[in-house]
């Protein structure tokens, strides 16, 4: 049996010439068969040793070597013929086509990820699919999970101010009342100095409105990072979103025809903005025209998310089951104690400065305050210009008679002083 391997000649023992060396097969005398060594150095004329050549110590190398096998005759004819490979078997195997046909194209060669914000979505919705074969719609609810508990420690902090802003409720309507009634009278002396006392008093006792809103300013980009990836996903389309959903809404290109993806959207965050807004507490003054508009934004956008396809609405119901979840859990009081949030006090209404008014009063509240600010800040602007006109303008005539100029009567009034 032929076989090729790579053996080298120790260079002391042939003044450095790398050599190929051959065994070919002697009279069995012993146990042991001998082998014959042919080696041939690297000149034209080859040198044949017959007899086992012993001090050569062969050791692995790039030199190519034959063995011959040990049967008897005469093989050397052999080491010019170079068998050729065996035919590859056709039965039974997987053809290109077959294989190219069940692959899935990369995302760069459609177009999609990226560096940006929307194509690291897409990258690693692609890396879920294919790293870790999971179906589309498994990809999008594990990629929601993983980012809102990304943002989980700003929502503890978020809760933490809104418990506080709820807890000192009564103190801070007070000041805001007394600040609006200062408005509404025109003093904007009397309303700043209330303004200025409200910022220190939520300065002492570590509030600050601005940080109830770090949660939605987290998610807007991520949202529109999600909304934007798949929605280019859907349209380019990638194939295998067609039949990667789940129950009724198998394609994951097209809108529900159903329509219940948009519908569970919308309950769904209608149910979150109820739980959320009535655990931030949102009864302030300044707060009810946003909790109202909170309150309509499910229907407003219900007819918008009925042509949304089933990929962005599946994202969608994802994120607010898991801020169903994420409020309920906050709701608990020993996770509320362990992670430093105070209980909530629950104020009664009458014992409030501010009394809770319906959606109309607080319309009619918030645009008179909104009027009568847009005044403040007209009055304001015309005492600027005034100002200016008298530092700058001509002098006005302000008096009837110029008291500099010299009088006609000056002789008569001295007549009657003398008298």
């Amino acid at each position: 049996m032929l076989s090729r391997a790579c053996r080298l000649v120790s260079r002391n023992s042939l003044h450095g010439r790398v050599v190929c060396v051959r065994e070919g097969a002697a009279a069995p005398t012993s146990v042991h068969r001998a082998r014959d060594y042919h080696i041939a150095s690297g000149h034209a004329t080859a040198t044949l040793l017959n007899a086992r050549f012993s001090p050569v110590k062969p050791i692995t190398a790039t030199v190519l070597m034959r063995n011959l096998s040990t049967a008897d005759g005469d093989k050397s004819a052999l080491l010019e013929t170079i068998p050729e490979p065996p035919a590859i078997p056709q039965a039974g195997a997987p053809e290109i086509a077959d294989i190219v046909a069940g692959a899935e194209p990369a995302f760069s060669t459609l177009g999609l990820g990226g560096w940006t914000p929307v194509g690291i979505v897409q990258n690693c919705m692609e890396f879920l699919h294919i790293g870790l074969d999971l179906p589309w719609w498994g990809c999008i609810a594990i990629g929601t999970v993983c980012v809102r508990t990304l943002l989980f420690p700003l929502v503890i902090a978020s809760q933490r101010n809104a418990a506080k802003m709820n807890n000192y409720m009564p103190q801070l309507q007070v000041l805001q009342m007394k600040m609006t009634e200062a408005r509404q009278a025109g003093n904007a002396i009397d309303s700043a100095r209330y303004g200025q006392e409200m910022v220190l008093f939520m300065k002492e006792k570590n509030l600050n409105p601005l940080k109830n809103m770090l949660v939605p300013l987290a998610q807007a980009p991520i949202f529109i990072s999600f909304f934007m990836g798949l929605r280019e996903m859907a349209n380019t389309p990638v194939e295998s979103m067609r039949d990667g959903g789940l129950f009724w809404f198998t394609d994951l290109t097209i809108c529900d025809q159903f329509y219940a993806l948009p519908i569970i959207t919308s309950l769904t965050l209608f149910a979150t903005i109820e739980l959320g807004t009535d655990s931030a507490r949102m009864s302030a003054a300044n707060m009810q025209t946003a909790k109202y508009i909170l309150r309509a934004l499910p229907l407003f956008i219900f007819p918008f998310t009925i042509n949304f396809p089933g990929a962005i609405l599946c994202y969608w119901a994802c994120s607010n089951f898991f801020s169903l979840v994420q409020v309920g859990f906050l709701r608990i009081p020993k996770v509320r104690d362990f992670f430093k949030i105070d209980r909530i006090v629950t104020h009664k209404p009458e014992t409030l400065p501010i009394k809770k008014k319906g959606f109309t009063d607080g319309i009619k509240e918030s645009w008179t305050n909104m009027k009568i600010s847009r005044e403040l800040e007209e009055r304001a602007r015309i005492d600027e210009i005034r100002f200016q006109k008298a530092g700058k303008g001509p002098l006005v005539k302000t008096f009837k008679y110029d008291p500099t100029a010299p009088r006609t009567g000056t002789s008569s009034a001295v007549n009657a002083k003398k008298r």
